[in-house]
């Protein structure tokens, strides 16, 4: 099947139609290639290297269905949005929508020409969804982005991805499989070709060196100093900075603004339409800088980040190199700087025992969780529940983080699914007759209010009969309304009883996968607790190697971390540079001038 579409279309042919560009990037060519000759690939390519195109392009080429896995609803959205503004046919399943909205996306998949379909790893699980993979005769690719979160030795590890090969087995016939990740060391890439059961696969991989960006790692006893500082030698340069914790989001922005310089605070906390606002504003420039939690992260679509700083000291490699790698993916020089103070190094030391508390912690965390919720002995499995962790913390009288992490392993030992970023989406349903709507448009509306009505009708099927999943940037879209207008309209709407509307929410979920138990039964296998507790220690000595290290190339010791061993030296860092002290791009340059 896929030879014969390849003699139909060509996938240059595709990319220059659909993308407009004339020619593929690094290894792209060579993934789609070996994908149209019907293999197992995986894809190994930096932050910023054009991943999706890899998937993307040839499907268009075969003609069929993609079917996607990935981690985060937010992504899909994007992803779907980006693809339907080129024109492409393309739908999501999650956790957010009803059952008879995950039906109607199904159905426009196996009879519509939808060329992309996006799926949660949980969404696998649905018997539901299995139940109907039979039907997908058009599927031509399964491509699982972020593919690393397979592995229990990943660092962003999730046990629903452990049911990706039932979706293969599922399937009518045969189809190729891609696994896509910017971050797999050589023991995670090997995982994954097991735990994905990949036949034979073709590993496509290209270097993670990335020319253009310089690493500097300082130590500072003042912080503040050191960023307002370094931010004035960019005064007009898009920065990201990433922070441990919410509230340091908030206190850095306002210390940046308190300096005359451009910020936003992001984290997860926030609702979706707050965060969607801000990461706007910094997008279109009239924001310089984003301070943010590493919830700012996976699809971020921004080519001109000039500076990456870290306040603080991520937990591995892994996370370190993704986000720093944020910058400067349009090929010009940017910088990665990391500041720490002595404390900080106390702290990442004792990581490990947060991320992974004693297991008597963890049991007495699940009865709590139990209590909490209500949920007798021998019940609850199944049953998808709101948890509000700040409320459960303050009655059981439990620090957040490692109640956190406590409900992170039992998710791993497979007690429950904890589920930190639903993002739900929107939804909305009428509480009027279609007829009575109409009377009401010719009495009351003014026209922003009948473009966006129509725009309901048109686009959303089933919304007098019941609550439905709306997207109000693609509204915006399709209305040319702006974002804070349709919000207003669909509140008033709302107000004068015409609609139920329902705001997108991040509030997390819990629900159990087994019925309950006494706490004091529950075994933690050593794949959810003790080897991923001994892994999570050698990234945390991997990153303190990084920081600490004053004889090693920066960039080359990133490198031999993801297996590439040949590694030469940058040249740039402050390690081969011989800086005590950081240098930025600016000063250099004036040092230049002043040599001159």
């Amino acid at each position: 099947m896929a030879a014969q579409a390849d003699t139909r279309k060509d996938p240059l042919d595709v990319l220059r139609k659909h993308w407009g560009y004339e020619a593929f990037r690094g290894v792209q060519r060579e993934i789609i290639d070996s994908v149209l000759a019907g293999k197992d690939t995986i894809g190994l390519m930096p932050t910023g290297g054009g991943k999706s195109v890899c998937f993307q392009v040839p499907t268009l080429c075969m003609g069929g269905l993609c079917i996607v896995i990935s981690p985060l609803v937010s992504l899909m959205q994007d992803q779907v949005r980006a693809l339907r503004s080129r024109g492409l046919r393309a739908e999501f399943l999650h956790a957010g929508l009803t059952q008879d909205e995950r039906s109607r996306v199904i159905d426009n998949c196996l009879l519509g020409p939808y060329h992309f379909l996006y799926v949660s790893p949980e969404r696998l699980q649905s018997r539901r969804f299995q139940a109907r993979l039979h039907q997908f005769g058009r599927v031509c690719l399964v491509c699982v982005d972020e593919a690393h979160c397979v592995s229990q030795w990943g660092h962003d590890f999730r046990p629903a991805y452990l049911d990706i090969p039932t979706l293969r087995k599922l399937l009518p016939h045969p189809v190729p499989l891609l696994a896509l990740t910017a971050t797999a060391t050589p023991p995670v890439i090997e995982d994954m070709a097991k735990q994905l059961r990949l036949r034979e696969p073709q590993v496509v991989s290209m270097s993670f060196s990335r020319a253009n960006l310089t690493y500097t790692v300082r130590e500072t006893n003042d912080k503040d100093k050191a960023i307002v500082d370094l931010l004035k030698r960019h005064p007009n340069d898009c920065a990201i900075i990433y922070v441990r914790t919410r509230g340091a989001t908030t206190e850095t922005a306002q210390l940046l603004q308190s300096h005359g310089i451009g910020a936003e605070a992001y984290h997860a906390g926030m609702s979706p339409r707050e965060r969607k606002q801000r990461q706007r504003q910094w997008t279109l420039g009239k924001r310089q800088v984003m301070v943010a939690t590493n919830a700012f992260g996976m699809g971020i679509d921004k080519a001109d980040v000039r500076l990456v700083l870290h306040i603080g000291i991520p937990d591995s490699p892994e996370a370190y190199f993704q986000e720093a790698g944020r910058a400067g993916r349009d090929g010009l020089p940017a910088e990665a700087v990391l500041f720490y103070e002595g404390r900080d190094l106390t702290t990442l030391r004792s990581r490990p025992r947060f991320a992974f508390p004693e297991p008597e912690f963890i049991r007495e965390t699940y009865d709590d969780l139990c209590y909490y919720l209500q949920i007798g002995i021998g019940e609850g499995a199944g049953q998808t529940r709101l948890f509000h962790m700040d409320e459960f913390c303050r009655r059981f009288k439990r620090f957040p983080l490692t109640a956190h992490n406590a409900l992170g392993i039992l998710d791993n030992a497979g007690y429950l699914q904890y589920d930190v970023d639903p993002h739900a989406s929107s939804r909305l349903q009428f509480t009027v007759r279609k007829e009575e709507l109409y009377f009401l448009d010719e009495r009351r509306w003014d026209p922003d209010t009948n473009k966006l009505l129509e725009a309901i009708l048109r686009e959303y099927v089933g919304v007098f009969a019941d609550m439905q999943a709306i997207d109000e940037d693609y509204l915006q879209t399709v209305t040319g309304l702006g974002q804070e207008k349709i919000y207003e309209l669909l509140k008033m709407l709302a107000r004068r009883r015409i609609i139920k509307y329902i705001p997108q929410s991040s509030t997390p979920t819990v629900a159990l996968t087994v019925p309950r138990i006494m706490g004091k039964e529950i075994v933690l296998p050593p794949e959810a607790y003790d080897t991923r507790k001994a892994e999570f220690t050698k990234r945390i000595e991997a990153m303190l190697h990084y920081v600490e290290g004053k004889e090693e190339c920066r960039s080359v010791a990133l490198l031999r971390y993801f297996g590439e061993q040949k590694a030469k030296p940058c040249g740039m860092c402050d390690v081969c540079r011989g800086y005590t002290r950081m240098k930025p791009l600016a000063m250099r340059a004036m040092e230049a001038e002043e040599a001159l």
